[in-house]
């Protein structure tokens, strides 16, 4: 009653026209107007606004594209009916009815624009929150205002088909070389009948079972069947007709690598940059927040955090020596003996800053026995991590559980953020179809380790590029070290080489990388190739040069923020930070010099620093 007080008939049928499900993703008459026949509601014919009248009895039994003589029987019925109400003569209901359907079909996206990863993650939050508030997203025309900035995106993408582009093409010609496929297991040997167990986890196998359940011959048939189908390519437009089987297609996506890549501001925790794989359109899997993998030695800053916030400091020294960790596990006494990377071990007594930038296994390992694999579980779920993690001796190496770039993101820029966790973003706002405000987001931080901490952290995270040997090394490549910048980091290689890490840090934003298989059977064999230095450190120097380029960004170099206390002066170690990429010493005689300089020895004058 009172909707019949405040319209007339011919609003309130407009308000249903404007919102109602027409199919195929279609809400609203306009929408489905241009996916049904791609053209306007005033352009449509009588027989075209029958159809689409006649549809919304059954949206998907009346579904033209797909039930056409379903949706004929239906749309004739409306015919009729118009001739019963006077609308149409008898002979003008009868042309009608006799014009076939012809549709242009190409289903309306409720957005513009291509289809994205960081478009598929604001959707499923602002779709959370309409749930939960009684909104329909599309239905009540809400406008989303995002934290993506649409440049910085622009680059990350951009960096990151650049450079798995050029890394596909050298894994494909790795395993060609070998003569195998990539799938292999712990032995380097290739797992048999991979592609075939890989099928049987698939939806498509569990339909085709269903559809020839009791009938072998015809399932294996059908899943060997060709057909013409579209693939992803890394040549020209990436749309190659093949004829391939389902076997022959999961078997030719099982050989890309995939990359997941996220910046965000580490003080308002807004996320700037979202790339969750290669291509959308093909590889749905979102490696920013649905992926979760071993982390690596990206995963020690936590080990070495711990130490710090327990009176710890970064010029305290452990010894690179091969150890044995004895412990418990459900009971029985066990032992673990961790390898460094080389399988070398230097004896040098060194610091921890000094092990953490060279990623140390040894003196990771023994640090993480000093203060307890639990309590290093404990200050990573402190600073953002928030997958389950066991307090195993092996946590410090990556080996405690799998995270996501969207969680190594959150912790990494608690250390920039002077101590305080900054929650994720990707929404600032929600506004109705009239512009009015109906939820505004804010950032949210919440203090979880001393800013003293927090500084020492980015101070060690910087020993990456300022301390020989490094494993940041590598960014001395790129454009980054005009006024006095500072890029701290870690890079991370999971066994076998299955994961490549890297995070950065700098005054402003806080980035991660991942690169890897689909599988963790998918990998290269050697760490010429296959270590997060090699794999993901290149996408993180490419993209952060390409940001500190763009003049629209206006992205200022410059020192890690100074902490807002006095920084006790005995935890600054002693040592060479050069302003430019060094040249090649071998391994050895650094070490050697090192010591020589850490133990206050005399240096000859014939060597110069």
């Amino acid at each position: 009653m009172e909707l019949e007080r405040r319209y007339t008939k011919n609003e309130i049928l407009a308000l249903y026209f404007n919102t109602v499900e027409y199919g195929s993703q279609a809400y609203g008459v306009k929408v489905a107007a241009k996916t049904f026949y791609s053209t306007s509601p005033d352009s449509l014919s009588i027989e075209q606004a029958a159809m689409l009248v006649g549809m919304l009895n059954n949206p998907t039994a009346y579904n033209p594209q797909f039930h056409p003589e379903a949706a004929k029987r239906r749309r004739d019925l409306v015919l009729t009916r118009m001739g019963q109400a006077g609308v149409l003569t008898a002979a003008e209901v009868a042309v009608q009815q006799a014009t076939p359907i012809v549709l242009q079909y190409q289903v309306e996206k409720h957005v513009d624009g291509p289809e994205t990863y960081y478009r598929s993650a604001i959707s499923q939050r602002a779709n959370e929150w309409c749930r939960q508030n009684g909104y329909d997203l599309y239905r009540d025309g809400l406008k989303v205002y995002t934290t993506i900035d649409s440049r910085m995106q622009g680059h990350a993408e951009e960096s990151v088909d650049k450079k798995m582009k050029s890394l596909q093409q050298a894994f494909d010609r790795f395993w060609r070389n070998r003569g195998t496929d990539p799938w292999v297991d712990e032995d380097g040997n290739v797992i048999p009948n991979f592609i075939e167990t890989q099928m049987k986890r698939t939806q498509q196998y569990k339909r085709l079972a269903a559809r020839y359940a009791g009938q072998p011959a015809r399932l294996d048939s059908a899943l060997n069947a060709k057909r013409p189908m579209k693939v992803f390519t890394w040549k020209g437009d990436r749309d190659t007709t093949l004829l391939l089987s389902p076997l022959d297609s999961l078997a030719y996506y099982k050989h890309f690598l995939h990359a997941g890549l996220m910046t965000m501001d580490p003080y308002t925790g807004q996320i700037k940059a979202w790339v969750g794989g290669i291509d959308y359109r093909f590889f749905q899997y979102d490696h920013v927040k649905q992926g979760k993998r071993q982390a690596g030695s990206t995963f020690k800053p936590f080990v070495y955090l711990t130490a710090l916030d327990n009176g710890y400091a970064p010029c305290d020294r452990i010894r690179d020596e091969r150890v044995t960790i004895n412990y418990v596990e459900n009971g029985q006494p066990m032992e673990w003996k961790p390898d460094n990377v080389t399988r070398e071990y230097t004896g040098m007594n060194m610091t921890l800053r000094y092990a953490m930038a060279r990623s140390v296994n040894s003196v990771t390992a023994q640090l993480t026995e000093k203060v307890g694999w639990d309590n290093v579980a404990k200050y990573a779920h402190k600073v953002g991590i928030k997958s389950k993690l066991l307090g195993v001796p092996s946590i410090g190496l990556g080996s405690g559980g799998d995270v996501s770039v969207y969680e190594m993101v959150n912790a990494y820029s608690t250390f920039v953020n002077q101590g305080f966790r900054p929650e994720p973003m990707l929404i600032t706002r929600i506004e109705d179809q009239n512009g009015n405000v109906l939820v505004q987001f804010d950032p949210r931080q919440k203090r979880v380790i001393p800013a003293e901490t927090a500084w020492l952290m980015t101070y060690m995270l910087r020993g990456g590029m300022e301390e020989p040997g490094g494993t940041s090394q590598a960014l001395w490549d790129y454009e980054l070290w005009k006024k006095n910048n500072q890029i701290g980091g870690k890079t991370g290689t999971t066994s076998n080489y299955s994961d490549g890490w890297y995070m950065g840090i700098t005054k402003d934003l806080v980035t991660g990388v991942w690169v890897g298989g689909e599988d963790r059977s998918i990998h290269f064999v050697g760490s010429q190739q296959g270590e997060g230095g090699r794999t993901a450190l290149p996408i993180f120097g490419t993209y952060m040069e390409k940001l500190y380029q763009d003049p629209e960004l206006d992205l200022k170099m410059g020192p890690l923020p100074q902490p807002t206390v006095k920084i006790n002066k005995k935890y600054m170690c002693v040592t060479a930070e050069p302003r430019r990429r060094p040249e090649p010493v071998d391994s050895l005689v650094m070490d050697d010099l090192l010591e020589k300089i850490n133990s206050g020895l005399a240096i000859p004058d014939s060597i110069k620093l």
